[in-house]
């Protein structure tokens, strides 16, 4: 049985959602996401979606591409995902090393992987000459039976709950919050946003991105808090990003933002809710166990050297 790597086409899209929800149960993709994902995907990122082929059938894909907002140059990222039922059939180590050299031949000087943090992924990724860097953690909320926060009964004065849809006329601002809040994160591959085009592109018009679920926090009209929600549209809600301006951290908003998207969440008939945060963010863990979540499954980064 022979394994081929190629490129995606777009009638891979159920295909490759399929091998992506299997070989990450943890995450929220849909069809139109992956298509979206393709088309959105800013040229200085010399993105690929690469598809894994076992006998006509796709096995695995990978997400391959140069970090064009890191400030740092020579970064990049190959993300190879298989199907559990195809393990140890060639197509991660294919797909990886495919990666790799379009990667190179880009001008990549490093790349870097996410590996679930369990024996058979770590063993893979230093067999083909990885290091480990920093751990993350998936975590779920049983959004149907667990128990949510009430929401508070009056709110702090200038305080004010909106969507993002309110922003459907002018997105910019959450633009700049997002482009703040995405700075502070801790990563190994930071990320300057400042192309607001580039935003509209792969963040506001992502198909996951629910504008309605949505929360955005103003305190006096300005924007000082958010939390990104991703739905399928069917039964499963992420968290695609909270956090808190500079100016306004430490007043309890992210824990604002996060109780009233999960509650219309829940109310709009979503069942389960994942997020993920790297291992070092400790007020974001804080507050997600503080809501119930539980963590489902790690990760850990890992990196090697190309040339």
């Amino acid at each position: 049985m022979t394994v081929l790597v190629r490129d995606f086409r777009p009638d891979d899209a159920e295909a490759v959602t399929r091998v992506r929800r299997a070989a990450l149960p943890f995450e929220v993709t849909t069809p139109r996401a992956v298509l979206a994902q393709v088309a959105s995907a800013h040229p200085a990122r010399k993105y690929r979606l690469l598809i894994a082929e076992k006998d006509g059938e796709i096995v695995g894909t990978a997400n391959v591409g140069i970090a064009h907002e890191s400030g740092t140059p020579g970064l990049s990222y190959a993300n190879p995902q298989v199907h559990p039922d195809h393990r140890g059939s060639g197509a991660g180590g294919l797909l990886l090393r495919t990666a790799e050299e379009h990667l190179a031949a880009e001008g990549a000087e490093s790349v870097y992987a996410w590996v679930l943090d369990e024996p058979g992924f770590r063993a893979f990724a230093e067999k083909r000459g990885y290091r480990p860097t920093r751990p993350a953690h998936f975590l779920r909320l049983d959004l149907a039976g667990g128990t949510l926060p009430e929401p508070p009964a009056a709110l702090p004065p200038g305080v004010e709950l909106r969507t993002a849809a309110a922003y459907a006329g002018d997105p910019r601002p959450l633009f700049e919050a997002d482009a703040e809040v995405t700075a502070d994160e801790p990563s190994d591959i930071g990320a300057d946003l400042d192309d607001y085009e580039a935003w509209l592109a792969d963040t506001w018009n992502n198909p996951l991105l629910d504008h309605e679920l949505t929360t955005v926090v103003t305190v006096d009209g300005r924007i000082a808090a958010f939390t990104a929600a991703h739905t399928d549209g069917v039964s499963r809600y992420h968290s695609g990003m909270t956090g808190t301006l500079r100016a306004y951290r430490g007043r309890g908003l992210a824990k604002l933002a996060k109780t009233d998207s999960l509650l219309r969440a829940r109310a709009a008939g979503y069942t389960d809710a994942f997020t993920s945060n790297d291992a070092e963010n400790g007020p974001m863990l804080a507050i997600n166990k503080w809501f119930g979540y539980e963590i489902c499954a790690t990760e850990v980064r890992h990196v090697r050297a190309l040339g």
